[in-house]
């Protein structure tokens, strides 16, 4: 069969994957009460094929793929499958013999320290500032600063960066209907890295989070994503949980069910000072550590590394890689990485199959740009990555292996449902080999795409000041 003809096939199967439901349960006190809701953008479950999100008294704990059958009460059905996949992943833990919340690279004492503050109640977050960068996607824009507006946060303020913008759309929106609640910067220099690091100019917070245009955040995220902060004096960066708000076309649900943006439930402390020990390739495998829509850093540390390189990104030839960047930069400084899913954002994934194309692409050139900019402007660490560069083209083979159907557990029959709720992101749909192909061609280009900016850029190398203008940009 011919490549045109197997990709042919591909978009045909492609285009049978149905939509998904999105909501999320919550189970409430020890008789595990539970309250049903639909995602954000979603509505009121009905019958058939679910994504949930399991919350235990209002927290995050996992979530799990169901088939809720016609004419069943939701609520009753979905609970059950919930429970039953809290008692199997509590059960597997303790044969396992390991605790709840250890992450890959923390150490014993650091987690006894964690301990003893969880049992101690918060601490006050410090005053953070939220940058969302954006251009020309005013509604979608709108939906996220209402979501961020209605933060339990204490202490914050929010930062809009209109990139490169056409019209005066976003700056009357945010001028008429927000006022002196957010801040609007413009930004006329394209380009995402360039516009955080405007953002970072700008910004007053002692943490400065970073979000997306098209997400939706839940009430808790930033005192969540803001709190490690004030718990670690030597954390630099703290990354979140993402996951979609809505499940409707094809390529929304073929994303989400090879895992989407979602790192797992299990809080994770990236330790320069103490590698984790299943990852041979730290820290050059960033992608494991978050995404650049949730995201925030100790402000004076971002600053000190100079914040993100202005030739990585969307928006600039070199296609992404800007937030990898940022957190490899923070980690070769010695400063701790904290993941957190207690920190929670919903996500509006791209629509249509193009869109895949473009992200695949994307995707691919982001990674081998961001592994570029870091050679480029810290040589010092060539040594460390060309010792671990046999490793990393066998795990660059992994990320763009195609993958089969039923490799991760098919949970997409006719059965009431699947998954533990650690387990996020079954593989219902195969990925396609396009998609793989366009990731591969990505990585090749991403060297390129990132030479190509950086002259561009006149050589800069992301230098960011604590005020003034910096740069701009957005996806």
């Amino acid at each position: 069969m011919s490549r045109t003809a197997r990709t042919q096939g591909e978009i045909r199967r492609f285009l049978d994957i149905g939509a998904v439901q999105v909501a999320e349960l919550d189970l409430r006190g020890e008789e595990a009460e539970a309250a049903l809701r639909p995602g954000p953008g979603s509505q009121p479950v009905t019958h058939g094929e679910v994504f949930l999100l399991v919350r235990r008294d209002g927290l995050p704990v996992g979530t799990l793929l169901g088939r809720v059958p016609e004419g069943a009460d939701p609520t009753t059905a979905l609970a059950a499958l919930a429970r039953q996949a809290h008692v199997q992943e509590h059960v597997q833990e303790q044969e396992q013999g390991r605790g709840r919340g250890r992450g890959r690279g923390q150490r014993q004492g650091h987690d006894t320290a964690e301990a003893a503050a969880d049992a101690a109640g918060p601490p006050p977050p410090l005053f953070s500032s939220v940058v969302v960068a954006t251009r020309e996607r005013a509604g979608q824009l709108t939906r996220a600063l209402d979501s961020l507006l209605a933060q339990d946060h204490p202490r914050f303020e929010i930062v809009v960066v209109d990139n490169a913008p056409v019209t005066d759309e976003t700056r009357d929106l945010v001028q008429r209907k927000y006022g002196e609640r957010v801040r609007y910067v413009r930004e006329p220099v394209p380009g995402l890295a360039t516009a955080h690091n405007t953002g970072l100019a700008h910004a007053l917070g002692e943490v400065i989070a970073f979000t997306d245009d098209d997400v939706v955040a839940d009430t808790r995220w930033l005192t969540e994503l803001a709190a490690p902060f004030t718990a670690d004096p030597e954390l630099g960066c703290a990354t979140g949980l993402i996951l979609p708000a809505r499940l409707r076309t094809p390529a929304q649900v073929l994303l989400e069910s090879h895992g989407g943006f979602a790192k797992g439930f299990t809080p994770m402390t990236y330790d320069p000072q103490d590698p984790p020990r299943d990852e041979p390739l730290f820290p050059f495998t960033a992608g494991r550590f978050g995404s650049g829509a949730n995201m925030a850093f100790r402000t004076e540390v971002l600053r000190a590394v100079g914040g993100f390189d202005p030739a990585t990104g969307a928006g600039t030839p070199a296609r992404g890689g800007d937030d990898l960047y940022g957190f490899v930069r923070v980690l070769a400084q010695g400063h701790r990485l904290r993941y957190t899913p207690r920190a929670l954002v919903w996500h509006h994934h791209r629509e249509t199959w193009a869109d895949l194309e473009t992200q695949a692409f994307g995707y691919g050139a982001g990674l081998t740009a961001y592994l570029t900019a870091i050679l480029v402007n810290r040589p010092a660490l060539l040594p460390a990555f060309l010792a671990r560069l046999p490793r990393g083209l066998s795990h660059a083979r992994g990320l763009t292996a195609v993958r089969d159907a039923g490799d991760a557990g098919n949970s997409g029959g006719a059965g009431a449902g699947s998954a533990t709720p650690g387990d996020h992101g079954t593989r219902t749909h195969p990925w396609p080999r396009r998609l793989s192909r366009l990731q591969r061609r990505g990585m090749l280009y991403g060297p390129v795409g990132y030479l190509r900016a950086r002259r561009a850029a006149g050589g800069t190398t992301g230098k960011a000041s604590s005020g003034g203008r910096a740069a701009g940009g957005a996806r």
